[in-house]
């Protein structure tokens, strides 16, 4: 067999992607290259890596074992550059983590001192829902990803940052009218949600569920700012994270409703997939989190 580090990199990305446009695409290539190195990767093989049904590509069983390998080479040929760096007393490399949308609020401070003492180390942070935070993490596209909530349906490392306390509030107008609101009386406001697949949503209903509320007027909407601006007009309240209304609870253009029943406690959790190996860079910081995280707190909140 004589294929080529290159020729692991279409097939793997071909891999994940189920497409060679989008392979193209995100390697920036032609999409004919993309299909000539596929072609010559599997004219060394007898068995058939993928198959075309309809227009559509899909990776053989035979496949998938070889992408495995595949992966597992390409992390070892990113490891030998680490070791020859590191021997140069570098850190280089990319870190890539996936966040839910509230965690803006929290990643960044457990990230400035790591990019500042290593400053040949790339970050890539998504900010998106939760739903796509735990996709990510499960089909191994990212070194870690943060959540609130621990998942159920992975299979997942993880390591505790900070607590989280999720709270109900209102704006100035609406807290002056439903201040003195009753668990029971929740029913009869104006609630505004996040969208599906939001942490913050699930644990909204969670909570309702286990009191047995049905809310009768909901608001939906796509972000946790966008929420918070419409909690802020008096369109309604809501329950929100409190690390992402710092400000707007000192300056009082949100204010608590207190119910016994809150705040929700949870925890923010660094994850990562149980079966991943973590590459140098991801190593690396992983240790800084573990080190350093009490004094983080301990600063900035």
């Amino acid at each position: 067999m004589n294929y080529t580090l290159h020729q692991l990199q279409i097939f793997l990305k071909i891999c994940e992607t189920q497409s060679v446009t989008k392979a193209a695409e995100q390697l920036n290539l032609t999409q004919p290259a993309v299909s000539i190195q596929l072609r010559n990767f599997q004219d060394q093989f007898d068995i058939p890596l993928t198959e075309i049904v309809g227009k559509k590509i899909f990776i053989t069983a035979f496949g998938l074992e070889i992408s495995e390998v595949a992966q597992s080479i390409l992390q070892k040929v990113e490891e030998i550059q680490y070791k020859s760096d590191a021997y140069k007393g570098l850190l280089v490399g990319k870190l890539t983590i996936a966040a839910v949308s509230t965690g803006k609020y929290v990643i960044p401070y457990f990230l400035t001192e790591f990019l500042q003492e290593y400053k040949g180390i790339e970050l890539v942070l998504d900010v998106t829902n939760k739903s796509k935070v735990l996709d990510s993490v499960a089909n191994n596209e990212v070194d870690f990803g943060l959540v609130s909530i621990l998942p159920e349906t992975i299979a997942v490392f993880n390591e505790s940052l900070l607590s989280n306390e999720i709270v109900l509030v209102a704006g100035r107008k609406n807290y002056e009218k439903y201040h003195t609101t009753k668990i029971h009386e929740l029913n009869q406001l104006p609630v505004i949600f996040r969208e599906q697949g939001s942490g913050t949503r699930f644990k909204m209903e969670q909570f309702f569920k286990q009191h047995n509320i049905q809310i009768k007027r909901k608001l939906e909407l796509t972000s946790n700012e966008a929420v918070k601006q419409a909690v802020i007009a008096d369109l309604g309240v809501s329950i929100m994270p409190v690390i992402g209304i710092k400000n707007e609870l000192k300056n009082g253009d949100l204010k608590i409703i207190s119910l016994k029943e809150l705040p929700i406690i949870t925890d923010w959790n660094l994850i990562w997939n149980s079966h991943k190996s973590l590459t140098p860079v991801a190593k690396a910081y992983l240790e800084y989190i573990k080190k350093n995280k009490q004094s983080i707190i301990a600063h900035y909140w």
